[in-house]
């Protein structure tokens, strides 16, 4: 870090004064010396800057030359004059906080920040420096003459001195430090090192796929693209990670996901989706990722790397819950293995940044993981153990806490673009390996690092040279698989309690997912279950939909609550418009006339599948008027069709009716809305009553027509009765015997009703 150092007029003289072999530099501002401790007030400039930007090699050895590179920039307004860049080497650091304090220390210190290595190639002249610009310098400088001794790391101080305006004699005006470590002979005993190196993403793929055989996959944006194609992020990561010794921890639905790019697939727009351009890419991506991953511990999070420590506290009460967990977990053996053509370790839950209480650890172990992965600033660690403790620590119920280091897991955390940060993060992380090593030289122990779950291309790049100087020239260190860490002899002073729900910290909890969000999830899948049950091909929504549930709970969300909100309602907009898709077509009101009836209702399914276990029920609002024979139909639909199903319907009584379709599922639960219409009874209609009531007044008038006749002729004579003598029996034109009676009635033709005689 940079540092300010300007002398007060006061200070310079009684400095100037002292013989030559007296502190060549005057004390640093804010530090003590004796009783005087000087204040930049005092001071009355402001500091030069020194940054370092390389230090080559990582890590030397004595016949090396060290290379240091970096810049000073005047932050003075003054010019700085007769300036010289010269190598400070302080004392020997043995313990891993002295390193964390060096690196936090501001301003110079001549007892802390050590001697002037003299050599005349370590003393760089410098050009004036007016205010406000910057130079930059390198140092050569044999390891030889650094006079380091003993084994450990070393603070080396980059010092910029020279004069200003206002002081004429030659001062500290800034330094910038960094550390070397320092090992002539290899280590008896190694230090194993895990290092993590997690591929991980936010939520690309959406629930929708198109209608076609296929069912072309449709992405929310181009960004996985970005990230996987040279330069990336995740580009990155799998080439700087390729030839490393080092654990890949995978989300499953990224590869998912790339996998998914690799055919033909959609692109959601404003103007509508658009054909997706990255099959190339992503073929090669996979490719490079298989190659890299062949014969590497591999490590699947659960599918689309659920939020555990956000479920633990927002929605473990919400029933369904913990299932999309076991699912996740279930789905990333299976995606893993068939895309990267190896065999996962899924025995491994992450929480967000390694932070755990009693909580988090149920839930994350509750699918079947029996590791869980947490980090020193959780699980800390009793003080007064004088060494950094294995990595591996039972906590109880055969479950396994693998602690990552902290201080090695956030190094690499910060911006990573400038080479300063850069610089300081590597070095630091070699150094305190060596002194993890150094702590305790003849015990083995396991140590972690996870760092950051997303890390960015430039991050990736600092991690790997970190990982490679240390694999190559480490003396005292070893790297192995996660799996061995996990597995390691546990130091029996290492802490085992699990912290409580108080010491989770408030920063973190403040991102997580709401419990809003597991209803929405619950109720997305209640909806799907329910689809699901009358269709003939159920994997195509329910493949698609419960993998962006599972999305619904990534980590990723942390930090993103609108985005978050926004795709779980994307998501459940999308299945109920699909469910809508199978549905009741509006009937106008009918009339029904007579004792029977057939009334048609239709069913409408716009899927492309057929739509199979529904029953459609009809039901009357009037208990008696309108009767229904069969109140319950089976329902099976073609895909784009509609099919209409026939009620037979008995009329008891004249009047109006209402009545009302529904689908129901074959386990009893309504689908979609009912559907009400309205139907008018006429048992027997006005004009049917007419002509029955004329036809029985005909009837009855020609009975009484016929009963009067009859009155009038008199009884009829007995055929078998003998004739009076003097009788002639009379005959009629065809000589036939006639009858009694003739007169005008007997020729008269019959009247309505009447039935003739012959």
């Amino acid at each position: 870090m940079a540092t300010a150092v300007m002398l007060s007029p006061l200070l310079a003289s009684a400095l100037h004064a002292a013989p030559a072999s007296a502190a060549p530099a005057a004390p640093a501002l804010g530090t003590s010396t004796g009783s005087t401790t000087l204040t930049d007030a005092e001071a009355g400039a402001e500091a030069a800057e020194v940054s370092i930007t390389k230090v080559s090699p990582v890590i030397p050895d004595g016949e090396d030359t060290l290379t240091i590179s970096g810049s000073v920039t005047n932050r003075s307004r003054d010019a700085l004059t007769e300036l010289e860049v010269n190598l400070r080497t302080g004392p020997v650091l043995t313990t891993r906080s002295s390193i964390e304090r060096a690196a936090d220390r501001e301003g110079f210190a001549y007892d802390q920040d050590g001697r002037e290595v003299t050599d005349d190639a370590t003393a760089l002249p410098m050009e004036d420096l007016p205010s406000g610009s910057t130079r930059s310098f390198t140092l050569d400088v044999p390891v030889e003459d650094l006079g380091f001794d003993e084994s450990g790391t070393y603070q080396l101080g980059v010092a910029l001195s020279g004069h200003t305006r206002s002081v004429g004699y030659e001062q500290v005006l800034g330094i910038e430090r960094t550390f070397l470590p320092w090992q002539p002979e290899p280590a008896s005993t190694r230090t194993d090192i895990t290092f993590l190196w997690p591929l991980v993403s936010t939520p690309h793929l959406t629930a929708r796929t198109a209608s076609d055989e296929q069912q072309t996959p449709v992405f929310r944006d181009e960004d996985l693209l970005d990230e996987i194609s040279p330069g990336g992020r995740l580009y990155e990561l799998v080439r700087q990670g390729a030839d490393l010794p080092v654990t890949w921890v995978i989300d499953p639905d990224l590869l998912a996901s790339v996998d998914a790019m690799r055919q033909a697939y959609q692109v959601e727009t404003p103007d509508g989706p658009v054909a997706g351009r990255g099959q190339d890419v992503a073929n090669r991506w996979l490719n490079d990722l298989q190659d890299a991953t062949e014969d590497r511990e591999v490590v699947a999070l659960p599918f689309g790397d659920p939020d555990v420590a956000s479920l633990a506290h927002r929605g473990r009460d919400v029933s369904g819950s913990l299932g999309h967990l076991q699912t996740a977990t279930a789905a990333a053996e299976v995606t893993t293995e068939t895309i990267l053509n190896t065999t996962p370790e899924t025995d491994f839950a992450w929480p967000v940044e390694g932070a755990v209480d009693g909580s988090v650890v149920a839930v994350a172990t509750s699918a079947g993981a029996r590791n869980v992965i947490t980090r020193s600033d959780s699980l800390r660690e009793d003080r007064s153990l004088p060494y950094t403790p294995n990595a591996a620590r039972p906590i109880g119920g055969g479950i396994t806490a693998v602690s990552a280091d902290a201080t090695l897991s956030t190094l690499f955390r910060s911006d990573m673009t400038r080479a300063d940060t850069t610089t300081d993060a590597v070095q630091r992380f070699v150094s305190h390996t060596l002194s993890i090593t150094e702590e305790n030289p003849t015990k083995r122990r396991s140590i972690l690092v996870a760092p950051e779950r997303m890390p960015t291309a430039s991050q990736a790049g600092v991690m790997a040279t970190a990982v490679e100087a240390l694999a190559e020239h480490g003396g005292w260190a070893r790297f192995i698989d996660l799996a061995e860490t996990a597995k390691a002899e546990p130091d029996a002073r290492a802490n085992r309690k699990v912290p409580g729900a108080k010491a989770y910290p408030e920063r973190l909890r403040e991102q997580e997912l709401p419990t809003e969000a597991f209803e929405s999830m619950r109720a997305t899948q209640t909806t799907l279950k329910d689809f699901a049950v009358i269709l003939s091909q159920e994997d195509r929504v329910v493949t698609p939909f419960g993998s962006a549930v599972r999305r619904e709970m990534s980590t990723a969300w942390r930090g993103r609550g609108e985005e978050a909100q926004a795709y779980r309602e994307s998501v459940h907009d999308y299945l109920m418009s699909l469910t809508q898709q199978v549905q009741l077509v509006p009937k106008s009101p009918m009339t029904l006339s007579g004792r029977s009836a057939t009334i048609p209702v239709t069913v409408q399914n716009n899927l492309v599948q057929e739509v199979d276990g529904l029953e459609l029920r009809l039901t009357s609002g009037r208990r008696i008027g309108l009767e229904i024979d069969d109140e319950v139909k089976s329902v099976v639909v073609e895909g784009g069709h509609s099919q209409s199903i026939t009620f037979d319907t008995s009329a008891k009584a004249n009047g109006r009716t209402f009545l009302t379709a529904q689908l129901y599922t074959e386990d009893n639960k309504p689908y979609g809305e009912p559907m009400t219409f309205q139907v008018d009874v006429t048992e027997i209609t006005s004009t049917v009553l007419l002509v029955i009531a004329g036809g029985v007044l005909l009837v009855v008038l020609a009975g009484v027509r016929m009963y009067t006749q009859r009155k009038r002729r008199g009884p009829r004579p007995d055929p078998d009765a003998p004739l009076s003598s003097g009788e002639d029996v009379p005959e009629d034109d065809s000589g036939a015997t006639g009858s009694e009676d003739t007169g005008p009635e007997s020729t008269e033709s019959p009247g309505p009703g009447e039935k003739v005689d012959r």
